[in-house]
Parts: C-alpha cells; structure tokens; sequence
C-alpha cells in the first residue's frame, strides 16, 4: 500500500496526516499522540474513526497540525482520518462512519468581535443618566 494523505479542519485547527501500513503508531509532531494530547478524552477523539472501522493496529499515521487548541485539532485528527480510511475502502467504512456523523466538517467558527462592543454579542452597559 502507498502513503495516502489527507486533511481535516476545525474551526482554526489544521490536521495533515500520512497513512501507510504498520503496527499503529500515531505521531503527530514528531511526538506520540498520547503524549501530545493530555487529556484522555482526547485520546477517544482521536481513536474513534479506527474503533468504529476496527482498523485500530493496522496502519502507522503521521500527522502535521498546526492552529487552534488541543480540542480543535483531536477533532481536525479525527476528520483527516475518517478520510483518510475512507480512501482505503470506501464501500465498507462509509455508512459506519457516516451513521456517527465522523464525515462532515464542523462548520462553526469563533464569531469576530464587532466595534463599540466588548466582544462579539456582549454590549457595554448602558446607563440612561
């Protein structure tokens, strides 16, 4: 098998990942996975396209990320590598992933902060005296 590549976003956060066959070490940054995400939820995030494929030990990913928090980019992971798998076999791994919603990129984004207001909603108090 070749080195298939794919990208996944969330809100800031930008995941490149490199698939090939192995014993499944996931690198993100040069780094384990479980070292760079400290938080074991975070862990889940990123294993669930593989549990639900029970494709879990089979290929080593090396991941690029850039932007965003620690939950943006599990979550950026997690789309890169529900595409990723879907290059491998497509006809199998689609309605499984698809039926735990692991194909669509979430779209929401931090709303910009507006002039004359001190966030993006938030207006300052108004005083009628």
């Amino acid at each position: 098998m070749e080195v298939i590549n794919a990208l996944g976003r969330r809100k800031t956060a930008i995941a490149r990942i490199y698939v090939k066959d192995g014993d499944g070490k996931i690198t993100v940054n040069g780094r384990d996975y479980k070292e760079y995400f400290p938080i074991a939820t975070l862990h889940y995030v990123v294993e669930q396209p593989m549990l639900l494929t029970e494709t879990q030990g089979k290929y080593d990913i090396k991941v690029n990320l850039t932007g965003g928090g620690f939950n943006g980019q599990a979550e950026a992971l997690r789309l890169a590598i529900s595409r990723a798998l879907l290059k491998i076999n497509e006809e199998e791994y689609r309605p499984v992933l698809k039926e735990h919603g692991l194909l669509r990129r979430d779209p929401r984004m931090v709303e910009r902060k507006k002039p004359g207001q001190p966030k993006a909603r938030k207006k300052f108090q108004f005083s009628k005296r």
